[in-house]
């Protein structure tokens, strides 16, 4: 018996808004004779919205009460309620992120998309969701060819190198086509702080095509620089976001790369220079006469929305079915990730423990592990995420220890990382939905 999800996806780009409602079916894929194993079969978009200019009070402050506005009436012409929504993540990307009440207004549209709708930021979720929404990932499992897929928007590009269908690297950089505003007349109205000494125009003054020429080649050059075609410079790392993390590793032979976010659509699509009142359309043609594209290259089955699609369709994910639960109250949010024991009792809440698979899975390494638990773990909820497919035995041995009031949960076949986050939702069945995020505010 299939079972449906109700997805909603919410992107608050440096650019554009938007907003999207998936329908997610749940079915168990395995034989009658077997263990469950529960598996999104389909993604179906229900509805997209129009796309929205991101509400600014001034360049630095969002404004969250004419955001709150739209998305209640995308509600209500998408004909759903707060109510109805099951699951989804609300994403705040590229320079929206950095702006001063980011936080806030991701608490607000949080609380209005629904109980499990998530606020999400940080570049390597962006760059997971945008390539999945632009069908990067499916391309390079169709297809057997390394992607290189890169999401450029207003304030930022995020990449996702993808080998055989899987996502191998993410990373983050400062390139993106509302990095310089303009006006109707061609005047700068704005110039991003992390174009000091790239660009030498100024707000309040004309800008000079061959100005805007100059500086979408020096972006673009490092765009390059992080797909392996360029000798990497000073360039590359002054662009890169530290909040992507890790250094990136340009890929190393041949790759198909791949492009979305809305610099994507002036890339084969030749605008006016002052279409978007930006530096759009100057970056898409530097992209098209490239050597990005000089090899083989496509644009994103979704271009502009390939984030909010990521969002709405593919953030969540579900657990294994043999999971254990006693005494527990979905959904849970914001479940901060740990992966030793010791740093639970530094937590100011709840936190959730990852454990990697054993080398060897038997009763005795189960109940050897299930004491050690019971004797450490802090006086708050056990919530554990295994790798391994044990969660359900694991969970009855430590209901065992700790008693039938003690709220436990154990989950398995969910990968955690330091630095994530978790939510949780109500079960379906046998396994649980939960997203796996970061909330990483951008300095």
């Amino acid at each position: 018996m299939a079972e449906r999800l109700l997805s909603v996806g919410l992107d608050v780009g440096t650019t554009s808004t938007q907003l999207i409602v998936s329908e997610l079916t749940v079915e168990n894929s395995a034989s009658a004779f077997s263990v469950p194993q529960m598996q999104i079969s389909q993604r179906k978009i229900r509805y997209r919205s129009p796309v929205h200019f991101t509400p600014l009070l001034r360049h630095d402050l969002v404004d969250g009460a004419a955001l709150r506005e739209i998305v209640s009436a995308e509600y209500e012409k998408a004909g759903i309620r707060r109510e109805d929504v099951d699951t989804g993540a609300v994403i705040i990307t590229g320079e929206t992120s950095r702006k001063e009440n980011a936080a806030a207004v991701l608490e607000n549209l949080s609380d209005l998309a629904g109980d499990f709708v998530v606020a999400t930021a940080g570049p390597d979720l962006e760059s997971v969701l945008a390539a999945k929404g632009a069908g990067a990932t499916d391309h390079s499992e169709q297809t057997g060819k390394t992607v290189l897929h890169m999401d450029i928007g207003g304030g930022t590009s995020n990449l996702a190198l993808v080998s055989d269908g899987k996502i191998t690297a993410t990373g983050c950089m400062n390139v993106g086509g509302r990095l310089v505003k303009l006006d109707a007349n061609g005047v700068i109205t704005y110039i991003s702080p992390v174009l000091t000494g790239l660009f030498d125009g100024a707000v309040g003054q004309p800008a000079r095509i061959s100005q805007l020429e100059a500086l979408a080649d020096t972006l673009v050059s490092a765009l390059e620089m992080a797909a392996g075609l360029h000798q990497p410079t000073g360039l590359l790392d002054r662009l890169w976001t530290r909040e992507a993390g890790v250094a990136w590793t340009p890929p190393a032979g041949a790759v198909t790369l791949s492009f979305s976010g809305g610099v994507a659509d002036c890339i084969e699509t030749d605008h006016p220079d002052l279409a978007f009142g930006d530096i759009g359309p100057f970056l898409g043609r530097a992209i098209r006469r490239s050597r990005l594209c000089a090899g083989e290259y496509r644009l994103g089955t979704e271009t502009i929305r390939a984030t909010v699609i990521g969002a709405g369709s593919h953030a969540t994910q579900l657990s294994g079915s043999t999971v254990f639960y006693q005494s527990i109250r979905f959904p849970m949010k914001n479940l901060p990730v740990v992966t030793d024991m010791g740093q639970l009792a530094r937590l100011d809440g709840p936190g959730v423990l990852a454990l990697p698979a054993p080398n060897e899975l038997c009763y005795g390494k189960i109940t050897t592990l299930a004491d050690e638990i019971a004797a450490q773990w802090p006086a708050q909820p056990v919530l554990i995420c295994l790798e391994a497919d044990m969660a359900k035995a694991l969970g009855h041995a430590l209901a065992l220890r700790f008693g039938p009031e003690k709220p436990i949960l154990c989950i398995d076949r969910v990968q955690l990382g330091e630095n994530s986050y978790l939510d949780v939702g109500s079960p379906i069945d046998h396994a649980i939905p939960v997203v796996v995020k970061t909330l990483i505010l951008h300095a």
